[in-house]
This record gives C-alpha cells, sequence and structure tokens, in this order.
C-alpha cells in the first residue's frame, strides 16, 4: 500500500480539449525532495473516489515544491480532481518508477516521442533538459494528439523550440478541423537522419509506443538506448 500524504490543490487550469493541469503544494510534508527523475509517476488519491497513477509533469530537483500533473477527463477520478478548489487536499504518495535515465542521454541526440496526456512525463524531461540543453545533442519532440485542439502545453510550445527543442507535431484525426499541418501516427515522421547514436524516451498509447519501437530497432537503434518511464 502506498504511503499517503495530504497535498494542496494550488491550481487548475485548461490545458487542452479534454485535459486539465492541476498543480499540487507539497511544500512542508514528507513529498517535498522525493520527486528524483523525469518520468516518474505518483498515486494520488480521493477518499469514496479511488485512487490512480499519474506522471508528474513538472521536473525533478531544485527548489520546487509544486507538483504539476495532466489530467484527461471522462473517468470518476479525474473528474473529481479537476473539479477541487485551491486549498482542498489529496492523498499523494512518494514518487514511483525508474522514470527516464537522462544521464545515458548526455553527450548524445535525443528523440522524444510522445501522444495525448504521455506528453506529461516527457514535459519533465524537457525541462530538465532544458536546465542544462548544452550537455545534449540534437533535441527533437514527436508529438501526436487526436485532433489540434488536443495538444497539452501548446502555450510552451515555441518556448521548447526557442530553447533548442525541435517539435515535430501530427494529428490523428484532423477532420473538418483545417488543420494545416502533419497527419497520420508520430513514428511515421521520424525523417531519414540517423538514429543509431541517438536516445529516446518514449510514453503514450501503447500502439504508438510498439510502432515507434519497432520503427527505431529497424532503423538500428539499439533496443538498450529505448526507454519508458516504468
Amino acid at each position: 500500500m502506498p504511503d499517503w500524504h495530504p497535498a494542496t490543490v494550488a491550481d487548475t487550469a485548461p490545458a487542452a480539449d479534454g485535459l486539465t493541469d492541476l498543480v499540487l503544494e507539497v511544500r512542508g510534508t514528507p513529498l517535498a525532495g522525493t520527486h528524483e527523475r523525469p518520468g516518474q509517476y505518483v498515486h494520488l488519491r480521493l477518499p469514496g473516489v479511488g485512487e490512480g497513477l499519474f506522471a508528474i509533469a513538472s521536473p525533478p530537483g531544485g527548489p520546487g515544491t509544486q507538483w504539476e500533473f495532466l489530467l484527461k477527463a471522462g473517468s470518476p477520478l479525474p473528474d473529481a480532481l479537476i473539479h477541487l478548489p485551491r486549498g482542498a487536499h489529496v492523498d499523494v504518495s512518494r514518487p514511483e518508477g525508474r522514470g527516464f535515465p537522462l544521464e545515458r542521454a548526455r553527450g548524445q541526440d535525443v528523440l522524444l516521442f510522445a501522444t495525448g496526456s504521455g506528453i506529461s512525463a516527457i514535459r519533465s524531461v524537457i525541462t530538465s533538459i532544458q536546465r542544462e540543453r548544452g550537455a545534449y545533442g540534437l533535441v527533437t519532440l514527436y508529438f501526436g494528439a487526436r485532433t489540434p485542439g488536443a495538444f497539452a502545453y501548446a502555450d510552451e510550445l515555441h518556448e521548447w523550440e526557442a530553447g533548442g527543442v525541435r517539435v515535430v507535431r501530427t494529428v490523428s484525426q484532423p477532420g473538418v478541423s483545417g488543420w494545416q499541418g502533419l497527419t497520420g501516427y508520430v513514428q511515421a515522421h521520424l525523417g531519414e537522419g540517423p538514429v543509431q547514436t541517438a536516445v529516446a524516451f518514449l510514453c503514450g498509447q501503447k500502439e504508438m509506443v510498439r510502432g515507434v519501437m519497432s520503427t527505431l530497432q529497424a532503423r538500428g537503434m539499439p533496443a538498450g538506448d529505448i526507454h519508458l518511464n516504468f
């Protein structure tokens, strides 16, 4: 059973269609300072509603005592969390999971793959990389969403690009939205550049993960250089 600690809702805000950003304050709790690797996740619990796993979207380390999460609407716990007022308490466990081994990517090109709410764990990687941008080679994010309005952190994409992260977005169901960008699956837009000396971090739907892993290995990337966060 997780070791529960009460955190306080600091803010909630719309992040994209069907997605909400939740900020929890962990100052003054044993949780402060326990987030050690990007990609780690915690259990969140509301009595009478249930518990679930959520990746921490903010970077580890540093002086910050606020943890960010990306909530996908449509099931009881996220829906209840979305509607909590500021100051409400949420039970939170200590961070779990191996996270992403960012130290393995130092001095290497980095390929990041995310779909839907999976961008939360990858956002933690990006903000960590940007703290020491010169320690890494080329960094490219392949970001897939179902519709153009479903890209979370859209207001940060230009900041990421300005900070040296190439962002490639693709939409799987553009419909009649007028979307003029790329369409289809993220692995279809990998391009022709070499991948054998890069390191890849993936988070998203199982189908995407399987497809990207297959594509990267077929292109010559060793399986040991392809990392999930769990």
